[in-house]
């Protein structure tokens, strides 16, 4: 496959999670601010902000948070950006892209630009996470499972792994943390969650089910066995010794690290846990770019993690 049709496959797959995990994130922010009267609408916003990377003016509130990360088409994590990014790169692969793949992001994009950007709305993020679930829908039932699918699904699940951890290290923080209901919700979940633990609701558990089960699709560890499973799908390793795709060494190292540790080991600093997954993706994905786009050498800082 032509390295830039595989490059705008991982993309589309990255961004449209991108604007579920975003929308996700923002929501909930919403939902903390209407649950609990009390909470500091200016320190949970910058709690907000801190997660998802972005630089802030102090003071920011709600609204402000929705204009970069909703609207702000210029801004890399936004959902008006990944939406147009996700639109550009299907663009370039359209002819290995489905037609009803191509159908469901052009409209989804014009429909985006139809709402009104004015103040964020539940209707914004709601929309959002069902035209994401929609897409990714299309994706795995019109496209072959070859080698164009894995890429995609790839991109997303790279980009799952990272959001879901965001959304861990949001509930994970000790000052202006949102509370763990509020971010099983936000994930899809709390039922999950409340069949798998037989009703009983803590914090703990709830930290241990986003990150650690085996069997919900937006866990991190699921997220990352199923980027590891599109890595070696894409290149067998054959040989009788060590694994030679760097972006299966990095994600396999922080999953093992995950999975094998005591549960209270990993609960215990959740979010300095959440930022090595963190890091782990964003090598992993330089790994992937490098050895298959062309996107150059892997940055110094990725040799910290090997």
């Amino acid at each position: 496959m032509l390295s830039r049709i595989a490059e705008s496959l991982f993309w589309i797959g990255r961004h449209i999670e991108r604007a579920d995990g975003t929308a996700r994130i923002v929501d909930v922010l919403r939902l903390q601010l209407l649950e609990d009267p009390g909470a500091n609408e200016k320190e949970v916003s910058r709690t907000t902000l801190a997660v998802m990377g972005a630089t802030h003016a102090d003071g920011a509130g709600y609204a402000e948070v929705g204009q970069l990360l909703v609207f702000d088409a210029g801004h890399s994590s936004s959902i008006g950006g990944a939406w147009t990014a996700a639109r550009e790169n299907a663009r370039r692969a359209r002819e290995t892209l489905s037609t009803e793949l191509w159908e469901a992001i052009n409209t989804t994009w014009h429909r985006w630009h139809n709402f009104g950007q004015s103040t964020v709305t539940e209707r914004h993020l709601s929309w959002t996470r069902e035209r994401a679930a929609l897409i990714s829908g299309v994706a795995d039932s019109t496209m072959s499972h070859d080698e164009a699918w894995d890429f995609l699904v790839l991109g997303r699940s790279l980009e799952r792994a990272d959001m879901t951890a965001r959304l861990v290290a949001a509930g994970g923080l000790p000052r202006g943390g949102a509370p763990w209901s509020v971010v099983l919700s936000s994930c899809g979940a709390h039922q999950a969650f409340m069949r798998s633990q037989r009703g009983l609701l803590s914090d703990d558990r709830a930290a241990a089910f986003l990150v650690l089960d085996r069997a919900f699709p937006r866990s991190v560890y699921f997220a990352l066995r199923e980027a590891e499973g599109r890595l070696a799908a894409l290149d067998p390793q054959d040989g009788r010794t060590a694994i030679t795709d760097e972006a299966r060494r990095q994600l396999g190292r922080v999953r093992t690290e995950l999975e094998f540790r005591p549960v209270a080991e990993v609960l215990h600093d959740l979010p300095g846990q959440m930022q090595r997954v963190q890091l782990a993706v964003t090598a992993a994905a330089f790994a992937v770019g490098s050895r298959y786009f062309q996107t150059g050498p892997l940055p110094e800082w990725t040799e910290e993690l090997i």
